[in-house]
């Protein structure tokens, strides 16, 4: 997978591209991705792909103009076409699928097949989503994998996440990527997508991991009932980071799409 850039309309945008086939854009999460990422290892085996890095992450430029959730989605509209794609297959994780879904519904007509990842965007009071801007580095495996140890590893390579250097780079890393997250996802994630999910025509595959301690399995019922046919694969001995723990299972879910 290879690092690119694109120009929009307000910030060159930061893309890893790589594959063969169909076009397929990925939207990431709060947490980033990089191009080493597993997930998009996978897609590329059949895809085209495309996964633009929210501006402020890695080492791409921030935006001042992406204030609010339209701003995002219209950024992210912005994307697909200075990109030259149309109608490409669009799938998003967590905070990434929440954008997806926002494009969906902003512009049914040119989104014909769409995979959300544990997509956040919703919020159900009897079932609190838990403060990422207030989890602490070692609480993170627990609250993102369903083997804490195993994604401790995976979130560290192997690094000690009480020694001051890391959480000095966490910390810094944190702020600069948290702080254009937070834009949609603080105080809590939701914007109104709820009341928008009807307008979303295409054809919608949801993906969950049985073991989401973040946004839980409940959440993706709900996504199934506010969007009309929508297919949800429930995928075992996975948590909210379901990209990392099973890739494989999740781009086979994605392959219903095409």
């Amino acid at each position: 997978m290879e690092l690119k850039t694109v120009q929009t309309p307000h910030v060159p945008v930061r893309y890893i591209t790589g594959g063969a086939g169909p076009a397929l854009v990925f939207l990431h999460g709060a947490g980033g991705i990089t191009p080493d990422d597993p997930l998009l290892a996978a897609l590329a085996k059949g895809h085209t792909v495309y996964a633009p890095l929210v501006p402020g992450y890695g080492d791409s430029e921030e935006c001042g103009e992406i204030r609010d959730m339209l701003d995002f989605t219209l950024h992210s509209w912005d994307v697909v076409a200075a990109l030259g794609l149309t109608d490409p297959i669009l799938v998003g994780h967590s905070m990434g699928g929440m954008i997806a879904a926002e494009m969906a519904a902003l512009q049914p007509n040119d989104v014909s097949r769409l995979g959300l990842i544990a997509p956040a965007g919703l919020w159900d009071d009897d079932h609190p989503i838990p403060d990422l801007f207030a989890t602490l580095p070692y609480e993170m495996p627990a609250l993102l994998f369903h083997d804490a140890e195993a994604g401790a590893a995976l979130l560290t390579a192997g690094r000690d996440v009480t020694d001051p250097g890391f959480l000095q780079t966490y910390l810094v890393t944190n702020a600069r990527q948290l702080g254009m997250a937070g834009r949609i996802l603080f105080p809590i994630p939701e914007r109104g997508l709820r009341q928008r999910l009807y307008r979303i025509r295409a054809k919608t595959v949801l993906v969950w991991g049985d073991s989401d301690r973040l946004i839980p399995p409940v959440y993706a019922h709900a996504f199934k009932k506010g969007i009309a046919g929508a297919e949800l694969v429930s995928i075992p001995e996975a948590g909210h980071m379901v990209t990392l723990e099973r890739p494989q299972a999740v781009a086979d879910a994605l392959g219903r799409l095409g």
